[in-house]
């Protein structure tokens, strides 16, 4: 029996978060519940002993900033400057109010600026072989309490702009260590794609009066699951198939202001969506990015604004089109894959 997504005929979606076109084209899909990674992840493909995250490996690793907790050996999170840093925490910054300058090098259409940031990692568990969806939602929470954490203190630096929090898993999602953990930049600059999706979705709240994420929350064939205080979705226009984003139910503009009973809560929903995944596609290698909001954008001027976890199963491949057009192909429509990851049943866990 066909399946609805194969019965389908292509459609375009305009994204009202991002603004971006994404082509549904089912004919280039097998069934949406036939969907698996060709590449699962081996969570134990590094030997223990050769893993600088592991405890006791401690003096392998690049400077520590905390530990949680804190002076204890026996640690549970620990954060690290990262060792092959993409910007220099060292770096002269020119301006603290307005790093923006062009060197002696630049031309016309040239604009330089310094390249200091901070570039971290955070170790997610003291042993090896535990993945992060092994977590119990309290420690998962933990962990988020971690980032918020870290956020907030690198907030004294005038010059940090944006912060991104994400997580690659797996190979070919970009992670250089199997040992779990994830990452932590912050920036002198609001990335263009940042920039983009917050001008979109100022764009709707002044046409509609209504913040966009905000809007998803209604949308029952989208749903996957809901928890107290957070709502999972596949998006209306999922760039990616099987795309997962995690909304907070309240509107709320910053991440770095998520407190500690919330964070177990969505530590739980997380874990749900990281499980479902992994039985439904074969334990895909993924990312998860925090989409927030500028740090110096206050929450009266961020009406608009609302953060969400974005988690993305690594199913398919950006090619020449995609890279051409910035418009991706999405062979599963988002109902569909809703649809499959609801019914996608999770053993009780701790």
């Amino acid at each position: 029996m066909a399946s609805d997504s194969a019965a389908r005929t292509p459609q375009l979606r305009k994204d009202s978060v991002t603004k971006r076109w994404v082509i549904f084209s089912p004919a280039r899909a097998k069934r949406p519940s036939d969907f698996k990674s060709k590449s699962p992840i081996n969570p134990n493909s590094d030997q223990q002993q050769q893993c600088p995250f592991c405890i006791g490996h401690e003096h392998e690793c690049a400077p520590e900033i905390f530990r949680l907790p804190a002076d204890n050996p026996d640690w549970t999170i620990r954060v690290i400057q990262n060792l092959y840093p993409a910007l220099s925490r060292d770096m002269d910054v020119v301006s603290a109010q307005d790093p923006l300058h062009q060197n002696s090098d630049s031309g016309p259409g040239r604009v330089v600026i310094s390249g200091f940031g901070f570039h971290d990692v955070v170790i997610e568990t003291p042993v090896h072989s535990v993945q992060l969806s092994d977590l119990s939602a309290r420690q998962i929470g933990e962990i988020l309490v971690t980032y918020t954490t870290r956020i907030r203190q690198l907030m004294i630096h005038d010059v940090i702009r944006y912060v991104q929090v994400f997580k690659n898993h797996g190979a070919s999602a970009g992670a250089s260590m199997s040992h779990s953990h994830s990452q932590i930049m912050a920036l002198p600059i609001v990335p263009t794609a940042v920039a983009a999706r917050l001008d979109s979705m100022k764009e709707y709240f002044d046409q509609t009066g209504n913040c966009s994420v905000c809007e998803f929350k209604s949308s029952k064939d989208l749903l996957v699951d809901v928890s107290a205080h957070f709502v999972s979705i596949v998006p209306f226009a999922a760039t990616f198939p099987f795309e997962i984003w995690v909304i907070p139910l309240d509107h709320s503009p910053h991440f770095h202001e998520l407190d500690a009973d919330k964070a177990v809560d969505l530590g739980g929903l997380l874990k749900l969506m990281l499980r479902k995944m992994a039985l439904q596609l074969n334990n895909p290698p993924f990312n998860f990015m925090v989409q927030t909001s500028p740090l110096r954008d206050s929450a009266s001027q961020l009406s608009h604004s609302h953060w969400f976890l974005q988690i993305v199963p690594q199913l398919s491949v950006a090619a020449g089109f995609e890279i051409g057009t910035g418009c991706y192909i999405n062979p599963v429509f988002p109902e569909d894959a809703a649809k499959v990851l609801r019914e996608v049943k999770v053993s009780p866990s701790v």
